[in-house]
């Protein structure tokens, strides 16, 4: 059977004051109606049953992401004790996937991502599904063609086509690190090019496997977990064994050592939302290229974003480029131009101790 898989874990620091420990940006609303881990699940509609979707959290956020999906089985919600990277957040998915199922197929994606059409994605999830039924042994990834040159985003390279029925299916020649701006436009102009968006499809035991053939010692714990939740003690075992699993990416633990990858050229339109700046692109602007979230007036004010609660109004005069978010209990007033030294601000608060508001 099909299994969904959300990795829902990190602390989404781009997104503070909103963004927190415990409300990183996969439990915000940041485009449309629905918060971002919602509208994951909801792109899983007609093609995988909430019985079989599985989400990826860690402890601090479990409770926040139970209330947020009611509709998915709190047993089907599992914690992370501690963050140790996508490779053991897939082992530990696929662990509990085959206790139920020895002959599950995964398709594994990231909790915090904007995705268009869900009719387009559910086509290209089911054309990855029946590549894996076909050659259970493929691992299958998307890659998304390429609109700017971006330095922020992993690539891969394809390789040969192997289906000419849309979506497209090709091998994967190679991939390659986050480039420096003038490799990323000879990508762009190159045309073999994927952004890697880290949504994934295979056989849970064919991952399991390929974890044991690569890395040995990750898997040796994985399966002192499996034994765990075999014999009823799962949470007990996971809290002793998951720390001390080797922090690694699956991509680094598997994916650039196998040997039957293949990526399907994404029919969707994708967004990884990265940081404030995001939102212009995602929800538009006013005639004065302002992105508006609340109640606000502004006067002689241009290319700004604005974010605040519904009862509290942001009134600004003469700005240009600026970002203000207001929370309950806390305001960032910051040049768009440096929004991606928000951590900064992060790193002061800790180091004063103000953990309130981290």
């Amino acid at each position: 059977m099909l299994h969904a898989v959300i990795m829902a874990g990190g602390s989404g620091t781009r997104f503070w004051p909103q963004s927190r420990k415990r409300t990183p940006k996969q439990l915000l609303r940041l485009a449309g109606n629905r918060t971002m881990i919602q509208q994951t699940a909801d792109r899983c509609r007609g093609w995988v049953d909430h019985s079989r979707l599985w989400i990826v959290t860690n402890e601090v956020q479990a409770e926040a992401t139970i209330a947020q999906l009611p509709e998915v089985p709190p047993r089907n919600v599992l914690k992370e004790p501690a963050a140790r990277n996508t490779a053991p957040c897939v082992g530990l998915a696929a662990l509990q996937i085959l206790e139920q199922d020895p002959d599950g197929i995964m398709f594994v994606m990231p909790a915090d991502h904007v995705i268009q059409t869900e009719e387009a994605f559910a086509a290209a999830a089911l054309k990855a599904v029946q590549t894996v039924e076909d050659d259970d042994s493929r691992l299958v990834l998307f890659g998304v063609i390429p609109t700017f040159p971006a330095t922020g985003y992993g690539y891969i390279e394809r390789g040969d086509l192997v289906s000419s029925v849309a979506p497209r299916l090709y091998r994967v020649n190679a991939f390659r690190e986050k480039p420096h701006r003038g490799l990323a436009e000879d990508y762009l102009r190159d045309g073999r090019f994927f952004w890697n968006c880290g949504i994934f499809c295979w056989k849970a035991q064919t991952i399991v496997d390929l974890l044991k053939q690569h890395e040995p010692e990750l898997h040796a714990g994985l399966m002192r977990i499996a034994d765990g939740i075999h014999n009823g003690r799962g949470t007990e075992v996971i809290a002793d064994e998951f720390p001390a699993l080797k922090s690694i990416s699956i991509d680094y633990a598997v994916l650039e050592r196998a040997r039957n990858v293949v990526v399907i050229e994404a029919p969707f339109q994708w967004d990884d939302v990265g940081s404030w700046l995001s939102l212009p692109r995602l929800n538009g602007c006013d005639a004065d290229g302002n992105t508006i979230d609340g109640p606000f007036c502004g006067v002689d004010t241009h290319g700004c974003i604005i974010r605040t609660t519904d009862d509290h109004l942001i009134a600004t005069l003469g700005l240009r480029n600026v970002i203000i978010v207001h929370t309950g209990d806390a305001t960032l007033v910051a040049d768009a131009a440096q929004s991606e030294r928000i951590k900064e601000i992060l790193s002061q608060l800790e180091k004063q101790d103000r953990q309130a508001y981290l």
